[in-house]
């Protein structure tokens, strides 16, 4: 398990992003392999001790930090992610008979897989693509797992995949795309 650098989740070893807040870790060869970050670089932490208590969990590793010695790879807030307004977003969406609600929707989608730390998942560019193909129907299932994640980023057992599903099959999309960009506002 890793540890974040900027909210201190514990994530899988195999993330490159935290399942929380989205701050990337290093990569394989570039320092750090655990996420966690301490001013006493070179110290010996356990992979699941507390940093804080010194309580001791598991075997001990010694974790080095790379060229930088000591500094933090951690970046402030969620790099690459800018909270839009929704407002706005409705109204270019409009005015622009659609098209600025394709490259939301893209926009979106990448935000959201980077948020819920899944950045592997299908990019929006895919999404799009997928849609296209299939006349629309993969837009309702990609609907459905936006929901799925923005319940996951937001830490709560409900069903907004379901309601943006049903939003989606009454007309409503921009509805769903608003709740999502809210989550990631929200979040960010």
């Amino acid at each position: 398990m890793k540890y974040c650098t900027k909210c201190g989740a514990v994530c899988e070893d195999s993330a490159a992003f935290c399942k929380d807040c989205g701050n990337p870790f290093p990569q394989a060869g570039q320092g750090n392999t655990s996420g966690y970050q301490d001013p006493n670089a070179g110290q010996n932490y356990s992979q699941n001790s507390n940093p804080n208590t010194g309580q001791n969990y598991g075997q001990n590793y010694n974790y080095s930090y790379g060229p930088q010695g000591g500094q933090s790879y951690a970046q402030p807030g969620h790099p690459g992610i800018i909270p839009r307004s929704i407002p706005l977003c409705i109204l270019f969406t409009f005015i622009t008979c659609g098209i600025y609600g394709i490259y939301w929707m893209i926009k979106m989608n990448d935000e959201i897989n980077l948020l819920a730390g899944e950045p592997n998942a299908t990019s929006g560019g895919m999404v799009f693509l997928f849609s296209i193909i299939t006349c629309g129907i993969y837009s309702f299932y990609w609907l459905y797992k936006m929901g799925e994640r923005s319940d996951q980023i937001k830490r709560v057992n409900g069903n907004s995949g379901l309601l943006y599903l049903l939003l989606a099959i009454f007309g409503l999309s921009i509805v769903s795309y608003c709740l999502i960009q809210d989550t990631i506002n929200k979040t960010v």
